[in-house]
């Protein structure tokens, strides 16, 4: 064995097990929200929309850590649902959105069943263990962007 065996070096990946445990929350979050019709990167899209109202897609990229090529393409499939609105911006090389009427209502449908899933995993985990868990990811997000 080598000191970049594969498999040992993939069991103790930060990032690795980052996106490990991203894809299986995910996959529990967008089962909840399966009735509404949204996945969890639309209803997490979504509920951005909603606090920061019309921003541009850079911004918005950034706000919620997201490669803009990804967000871009998210935000195509919301707009095409009517969720989303391009609205017209004063510098013709800025795209700018913001979140329509449907979009809040569909945010309003899908908010109870998150609601519930977030209470099952919050009590899952407990208070403590979450504020040390969210404590702990700030601080590789923090590391990330130095």
């Amino acid at each position: 064995m080598t000191d970049l065996d594969a498999s040992g070096a993939t069991a103790k990946c930060v990032c690795f097990t980052l996106r490990k445990s991203a894809r299986t929350a995910g996959k529990l979050y967008d089962e909840a929200l399966k009735p509404s019709g949204l996945k969890n990167t639309q209803f997490s899209l979504l509920g951005a929309l909603n606090i920061l109202g019309e921003i541009t897609v850079g911004r918005l990229a950034d706000e919620m850590a997201m490669d803009r090529t990804t967000l871009t393409r998210n935000l195509q499939v919301m707009v095409r649902d009517g969720f989303v609105e391009n609205v017209a911006a004063d510098d013709a090389r800025r795209r700018v959105v913001r979140l329509t009427k449907a979009g809040q209502s569909k945010l309003a449908e899908a908010l109870p069943l998150w609601r519930r899933v977030q209470s099952q995993v919050l009590t899952s985990l407990g208070d403590e263990r979450w504020r040390r868990l969210s404590d702990d990811l700030s601080a590789v997000h923090a590391i990330a962007q130095r």
